[in-house]
């Protein structure tokens, strides 16, 4: 049996964007990766993300915030920043972790001034699609991160 890569979503506040994109790691690659997520800052989980990756078959409601402090003695293999602020807070990872940036849509961000939720989460649910499709491509796209460091 191969070893499941260790592997890092990194966002600004853990709380949408990061913990799909682990959500979808853990259900549709579990064999391959050993998924985190962590943010420069702890907040709650969006219950609207919680919401739209329950719609998909991924159960995300037990995952919580957590702080890139409290996952930094894990010996990631990589790093995925999911938005500049990630990318340019980014911590020194010790180790051979390879960092991969890829950007996403936020989707509180951009519904923040919607009042009709059907409309913000069709926002949620194009932010969920596109980060199940990167989660897909995986591990070719980190290959090519850690050939191009």
């Amino acid at each position: 049996m191969t070893r499941r890569l260790k592997l890092l979503f990194l966002c600004t506040g853990n709380s949408c964007r990061s913990q799909m994109a682990e959500g979808w790691a853990r259900h549709l690659k579990p064999d391959e990766f050993e998924p985190y997520s962590a943010g420069a800052e702890v907040k709650q989980v969006d219950p609207l993300a919680i919401q739209v990756m329950a719609e998909a078959g991924v159960d995300i409601s037990g995952q919580r915030s957590k702080h890139v402090s409290s996952v930094m003695q894990v010996p990631f293999d990589y790093v995925v920043t999911l938005c500049s602020h990630a990318r340019e807070t980014c911590p020194f990872f010790p180790g051979e972790a390879a960092k991969l940036h890829m950007e996403f849509d936020d989707p509180p961000h951009l519904t923040r001034d919607i009042s009709d939720k059907e409309e913000r989460l069709k926002v949620y649910r194009r932010v969920r699609d596109e980060l199940r499709d990167f989660v897909e491509s995986l591990p070719q796209a980190l290959e090519s991160a850690r050939h191009e460091q």
